[in-house]
């Protein structure tokens, strides 16, 4: 009786134990990471998004206030692809699949979309595109027509960067407001003097410093290693495909640069061919850390963003003189790139901007550089004249208002407080 009923008890335990291990593999199995996105297939393309479809009637204003300055920095717009590593890197990878006959038919689509991109780009990667030359007139174009009086016999100034899809930029943004009213004065200037404004990475010791530190490589090589699914390499190379070490991990890496910069270079592709939901928001987490941890703040270092205060001082400044009545400037713009918005707009914790953590898998959540620095990304701070004389500030981010001050809700700040905000922001040193 007693061995009987050890039997049925030690019996027992086995079944409850098996019911516990399955229930936990269970539970793994359909267990929900609570930092990872579900960013539509359009937003995961970052950066390289082509910029939002914006109208004139989302900037009005209100009546009483007559507009008397703008402060622009803009990126350039949609551009082809910065340089050919990225093909080449997939074509020889690509080729070496066919010839082993492992590639997959994915594999020769991907093969095929490669040979149209280096055909379609021919020299010239990098440049600016047709469709980054459209995004530039047609932001020029709702400036003009929401803001007219500051484009008619007025005075306007314009700096870029050294490089061409900057220049070019630049180019078409003022052509295009030339075209709409020839009686203005349109002064530019590009070329490597306007680097400290637009390009301070060039020149900035302790960003370089920050960028050849360990530190936030670590962070970022450990997110790679945990987030990048090799699964999108092998559904394009084949399973037996002879991958070596984590080469998987960066073939899909490439896969991802070089599909999600199609729309940028006006070429049709269908995302979901190469990517599932869930692998296109892995891989553009990857990148948008990057983005994040290596030009803005972040709790690793304020270096990033702190490298911009030379540009927000001069915003603050010509604002300034705009109040006294001593900028001779109607609009002053500034042509740079998707580095330089993102430090200005980290450094002045504009919404969506500005994100600190220690739990650098929550980043892809708050900070999210298709919101941040689509292309053709602008910044635009609009001073206004009230009927009462007084002065006031209003903060687009991409043609959109938002609040400037932490905390607030209003989109219309009196100058003097928003001076003292954006004085605020700069390091103690550099506060004017």
């Amino acid at each position: 009786m007693y061995i009987r009923n050890m039997k049925k008890i030690f019996g027992n335990i086995k079944f409850w134990t098996g019911v516990v291990v399955l229930f936990a593999a269970m539970s793994k199995a359909f267990a929900v990471d609570p930092t990872a996105t579900k960013y539509s297939f359009e937003d995961c393309q970052g950066s390289a998004i082509p910029y939002p479809s914006r109208t004139v009637k989302e900037l009005a204003y209100p009546d009483s206030l007559t507009p008397v300055f703008i402060n622009h920095v803009g990126r350039h717009g949609a551009r082809f692809l910065s340089s050919s590593k990225y093909t080449t890197s997939l074509l020889r990878v690509l080729t070496k699949a066919d010839s082993l006959r492992t590639i997959t038919p994915e594999g020769r689509e991907l093969m095929k979309l490669c040979h149209t991109i280096v055909a379609k780009t021919a020299g010239r990667w990098g440049a600016l595109d047709s469709l980054g030359m459209a995004e530039q007139r047609a932001i020029a174009s709702r400036a003009f027509m929401t803001f007219r009086p500051l484009f008619d016999n007025t005075k306007i100034n314009a700096i870029s960067s050294y490089v061409p899809r900057c220049i070019m930029s630049m180019d078409e943004f003022t052509h295009q407001l030339s075209r709409l009213n020839n009686k203005v004065e349109i002064y530019t200037s590009s070329g490597r003097q306007n680097s400290p404004l637009v390009r301070p990475w060039d020149s900035d010791n302790d960003y370089k410093s920050f960028i050849s530190s360990e530190e936030w490589h670590n962070v970022y090589e450990n997110f790679v290693s945990s987030h990048v699914p090799e699964s999108v390499a092998i559904k394009a190379l084949g399973k037996a495909y002879p991958f070596d070490g984590d080469e998987a991990k960066d073939i899909s890496l490439n896969i991802y640069k070089v599909v999600s910069g199609c729309a940028a270079m006006a070429i049709n592709v269908n995302l979901k061919k190469y990517f599932n939901e869930e692998e296109i928001n892995a891989l553009w987490s990857v990148e948008n850390l990057h983005h994040y941890l290596t030009h803005a703040a972040s709790t690793l270092s304020t270096v990033p963003a702190e490298m911009a205060s030379q540009l927000l001082v001069n915003l603050i400044s010509t604002m300034n003189d705009a109040v006294d009545g001593k900028n001779e400037y109607s609009v002053m713009l500034r042509f740079g790139h998707a580095e330089t918005l993102m430090p200005l707009l980290s450094l002045m914790h504009l919404p969506g901007c500005y994100y600190m953590t220690n739990y650098f898998d929550t980043v892809g959540l708050h900070w999210r550089d298709f919101y941040v620095v689509p292309m053709a990304a602008n910044l635009q701070l609009i001073l206004f004249r009230a009927d009462s004389g007084k002065y006031y500030v209003r903060t687009d981010l991409n043609e959109t208002p938002v609040p400037l001050i932490p905390g607030r809700t209003t989109l219309y700040t009196p100058w003097e407080a928003a001076r003292e905000y954006l004085t605020r922001c700069l390091p103690l040193h550099m506060q004017i």
